[in-house]
């Protein structure tokens, strides 16, 4: 059976670069190697390795389930939340078909991460992301997202009829994705740092959200990210924080100059641009990377046409979604925010929880988020 996540993509070994395929249902295999496949994801993490035959051991000796509960307490160098509880683990797995995103992420202890996840659906940095990609590549026929979270931009592809990957370094976000938020996308688990084990691959879209900013190796990611699109495709990257930014950045951060250095043949938008093109329907122009104070962040695409107008396409619900009031709008429009880290990061930007009288543009409910598309189970 050959080693694929995507149609017609073989993948490699980060250690090695040799192909890699199954040798049981569950493990891929190169001379001297092996990884572990759980619930259909590659785990391919270079700098987990006892991990990964941790996982071999349980699947090995039949125990799938035990195999998934090691990946789960699995995070990324970075973090600096709570430890996973083995005993909230084993309930998330044994009732993964029946919990909602929510509870799942609860037992996960995500912390903060699990409120960003959780309302990311009417933050304005996922929504300038949208616009990006509606503005730039509305229809790819396949794409890839590096640090892809929990699927929420998969999530609008692959309704959309687009064949998506996604990569993160975390296996939990990737499980998460797959099993509550974009079922029909596929998943890899890989260290961006290290030899991507999809090297051979080649989408329409390859594109990395509200992350590249604290990737390692970035001018190395980002040639990655390049050679990975057909001819003729497009890299998009949304929400690169300024250093200069009057009111402080909100992560790490470079100055125009720095990232203009990363990116110098790039079509650049201020975030905010993006975010009221979506909210008017309009077209968004371009900023280049001016080291303006006022810009918090910025998006880009490479490979792209001309900007055409944010309208009814990926930034909006598709046709037939169920929507349903913000979670974060009481019954008589009042704010419940999840939490004051939250308030301070996305307020300014949430038109949605501004009054009517208040807006300096007309839009509806849906442009708004004051109505918001859910995943079935969130």
């Amino acid at each position: 059976m050959p080693a694929k996540v995507f149609p017609d993509m073989p993948l490699r070994s980060p250690r090695t670069g040799l192909p890699l395929a199954y040798d049981t249902p569950h493990s891929l295999a190169a001379a001297g190697e092996r990884w572990p496949v759980v619930d259909g994801i590659p785990y391919l993490r270079v700098d987990s390795e006892g991990l990964a035959a941790v996982a071999l051991d349980h699947l090995d000796a039949g125990c799938p389930d035990d195999a998934l509960v090691a990946l789960l307490t699995d995070q990324d160098s970075w973090w600096t939340g709570p430890a996973t509880d083995l005993a909230e683990l084993k309930q998330l797995v044994r009732e993964r078909d029946t919990l909602s995103l929510r509870a799942a992420m609860a037992l996960l202890r995500l912390g903060p991460v699990a409120d960003y996840f959780a309302y990311r659906w009417s933050d304005p940095t996922y929504l300038a992301g949208l616009a990006l990609l509606e503005t730039h590549d509305a229809t790819p026929a396949s794409a890839f997202e590096l640090a892809c979270g929990i699927g929420h931009y998969l999530r609008e592809l692959t309704r959309r009829g687009t064949e998506c990957l996604g990569a993160d370094v975390v296996f939990a976000k990737c499980w998460l994705a797959k099993h509550w938020v974009a079922p029909d996308a596929n998943y890899v688990v890989f260290d961006a740092a290290a030899p991507w084990p999809i090297a051979d691959a080649r989408f329409d879209l390859v594109m990395c959200h509200d992350a590249f900013y604290f990737l390692p190796d970035q001018a190395e990611v980002a040639a990655r990210l390049r050679a990975a699109r057909t001819a003729g495709g497009t890299l998009a990257i949304s929400h690169l924080h300024n250093a200069g930014h009057a009111g402080g950045a909100m992560g790490p951060a470079l100055s125009a100059s720095g990232w203009a250095a990363l990116f110098p043949d790039a079509q650049v938008y201020d975030e905010r641009a993006l975010l009221v093109a979506l909210l008017e329907g309009a077209v968004a122009a371009p900023s280049g990377w001016a080291p303006e104070p006022s810009v918090e962040a910025w998006s880009l695409v490479e490979g792209a046409g001309s900007p055409r107008p944010v309208a009814r396409g990926l930034a909006m619900p598709p046709a037939g979604a169920v929507l349903r009031r913000n979670p974060l709008l009481g019954d008589d429009g009042s704010v419940r925010w999840p939490s004051t880290r939250y308030q301070d990061e996305y307020a300014a930007g949430c038109f949605w929880a501004r009054p009517a009288d208040a807006l300096p543009f007309k839009a509806d409910d849906i442009r708004l988020r004051r109505l918001v598309d859910l995943p079935e189970r969130w």
